[in-house]
């Protein structure tokens, strides 16, 4: 029979480790070719069933450099139906009552239930180290295009699935290939609240994270307090759930549990996404069935009550802590759609600076689809903020029309956050994100097609007139009239007045990009980015000056302009010929209107 967590450490060679363990294994040196185990696992519901395992040999290095895989052949129990299932991870695999490893690789379309198992003293020794803090970062250059762009950013690093799908869309040359290497067992990804035309919107980016969307039916897992341990709490080979999000959208990954020392518990025996030092909820599941599937069979579990943290996520398996609560970021959306229904849909989402962005893109996303067709031109307006501990908040003010506007509004919120979670700044304590989103249908778009002033001499001090006409889709002409002060101080000469959209505008500035010294600046350097959906003034006169690292300095007297610009060194600095004289935002008008147009007036004194 298959043990429970061990009470007492066994003396001998072949059990325990380094780390003490209570739970009697046997290393990797000791696996012999033709030895017979069983494997525990949940097929149905919340107990762990028993399985045959027979061990064909060992692969030394066979996923990586003294990453040495154990190979078996399963049969028996419900692995006669299902085989190799994405959601086994982690399953325990024993031979005589000791731990040999976990069950965590296969072959994508193998006739037989071939498997490759994770020495368990591999998964242990991986986190036997101090676990490491989240580091921090220098600060870095941040892009005002970025942060004001509508899409989100792409996957720095893909993660191997194991499906034939994956295999061949990112890596085209192993379709040769497929299904002819092993690969880590799919963690299949349960949404609930998510409709399937967000499932199937972001089910490319969901598998080259390494997750297996599956739409499983159920209510969301609700935000309650985190459940009290006992012995029988994630016992070697129960389903186990890694929460992205859980309350009114419930987004988790499930996998089984290979061992619990104590308040220890190790999972999966291959990466979850690679995230190193993680915070994940923890969470116990049950499984509604395991579906077999030619490719990849797969289970539906659904997570429940909250019992621990993922504090580690690396190469031969996940470890976290019962007891230990994880840090959420509470999220609140108040949707009005274009009937005038209104709704609120509360959640909490991981924090992590890789997930937290596309956890954001898919529920702004769903939410939108949810209340309004899918089919058609609607105009989106999106207000809130993102919050921080003893700091100012992010100010959200953006508005998307067209055929694509829930999905560009979905991906705007991700660039701010993600530029916010990048920064790695040790203060950065993201407490909340409440947004207003309101759609209404038809696309109120216009192009900008000339500006006029009332005037082609003004003294400083004074306000001169500027009229924008902007032409809608339809042919219809809109005016918008814009007072533009110009400064007492202003030179005589010639000025430059601009009109244009906030991309537009941004093109034409000599600082592109921004280095922030602290959280501070960073949260007042993302408010001050300028939005394509507004129109903003910019007045300008040619001077001499420089810019160094992002400050501009303007009207330098030649003696500096000389020593800046000798012979004997470069970089660091370059010219800069134009002076920002005035600057202001257009009010939003009914209209979003997009486009840049220029004239010059003469300053006289």
């Amino acid at each position: 029979s298959v043990p429970a967590i061990a009470q007492t450490a066994v003396s001998t060679g072949t059990s325990g480790s380094a780390a003490g363990l209570r739970t009697p294994i046997i290393r990797l040196a000791e696996v012999r070719e033709g030895m017979r185990g069983t494997a525990r696992t949940v097929f149905r519901g919340t107990e762990p069933e028993d399985f045959n395992v027979e061990i064909i040999g060992v692969l030394p290095g066979g996923v990586g450099p003294k990453q040495d895989l154990i190979i078996g052949r399963l049969s028996g129990g419900g692995a006669d139906r299902t085989a190799v299932f994405a959601g086994m991870s982690g399953s325990p695999v024993y031979v005589d009552g000791k731990l040999i490893g976990a069950i965590s690789y296969s072959f994508p379309f193998s006739k037989e239930p071939i498997c490759g198992i994770t020495p368990i003293e591999q998964m242990i020794e991986i986190f036997e180290a101090k676990e490491p803090a989240r580091r921090t970062s220098a600060p870095q250059a941040i892009s005002f295009a970025e942060i004001a762009s509508a899409s989100l950013p792409e996957l720095s690093y893909t993660v191997d699935t194991g499906l034939l799908a994956a295999t061949t869309s990112t890596n085209p040359t192993m379709a040769s290939i497929a299904g002819q290497t092993f690969r880590p067992i799919g963690l299949p990804l349960t949404f609930n609240g998510i409709s399937q035309q967000t499932l199937d919107a972001f089910a490319p980016q969901l598998m080259r994270a390494g997750l297996v969307p599956v739409a499983a039916a159920g209510g969301a897992s609700p935000i309650a307090p985190m459940k009290a341990a006992d012995e029988n709490t994630l016992k070697p080979g129960a389903s186990v759930s890694m929460q992205l999000t859980r309350g009114d959208y419930s987004l988790a990954s499930s996998g089984t549990v290979t061992l619990r020392e104590g308040d220890r518990i190790y999972a999966f025996g291959h990466p979850f996404l690679s995230l190193g030092v993680s915070d994940l909820p923890m969470s116990e599941s049950s499984v509604v069935t395991v579906v077999p599937n030619v490719n990849n069979s797969f289970k539906l579990a659904v997570p429940s009550a909250m019992v621990g943290t993922m504090t580690q996520d690396r190469a031969t398996g996940v470890f976290g802590k019962l007891g230990q609560a994880p840090k959420m970021i509470p999220v609140r959306l108040n949707i009005e759609s274009s009937r005038g229904k209104r709704d609120t849909i509360n959640f909490e989402m991981a924090n992590d600076e890789f997930l937290t962005p596309l956890l954001l893109n898919i529920a702004i996303y769903n939410s939108l689809v949810a209340q309004e067709r899918t089919i058609g031109e609607t105009t989106v307006f999106l207000n809130g903020e993102i919050r921080f501990k003893g700091q100012n908040p992010v100010k959200i003010d953006r508005r998307f029309a067209g055929g694509q506007s829930a999905m560009f509004a979905a991906a705007s919120i991700a660039a701010p956050v993600n530029a916010m979670l990048r920064s790695r700044f040790e203060d950065l304590a993201m407490s909340g994100i409440e947004l207003d989103l309101k759609m209404i249908d038809g696309s109120r778009t216009a192009s900008l097609e000339r500006i006029s002033v009332d005037r082609s001499e003004v003294r400083p001090g004074e306000t001169v007139q500027v009229t924008a006409y902007a032409r809608a889709t339809d042919g219809r002409i809109y005016t918008e009239r814009i007072p533009v002060a110009i400064p007492s101080d202003a030179p005589a000469g010639k000025i430059t007045i601009m009109v244009g959209d906030g991309g537009a505008v941004m093109k034409t500035d000599a600082v592109q990009y921004f280095t922030p010294g602290s959280l501070g600046e960073l949260i007042d350097g993302v408010n001050r980015t300028r939005t394509p959906d507004r129109l903003y003034v910019k007045v300008t006169r040619s001077s001499a000056g420089m810019i160094i690292g992002s400050a501009e300095m303007t009207n330098l007297p030649p003696s500096v302009l000389a020593t800046l610009s000798n012979s004997r060194s470069s970089g660091g600095s370059k010219s800069h010929v134009e002076t920002v004289v005035a600057e202001a935002i257009v009010p939003p008008s009914e209209m979003i209107i997009a486009g840049e147009q220029k004239l010059e007036i003469l300053v006289v004194r």
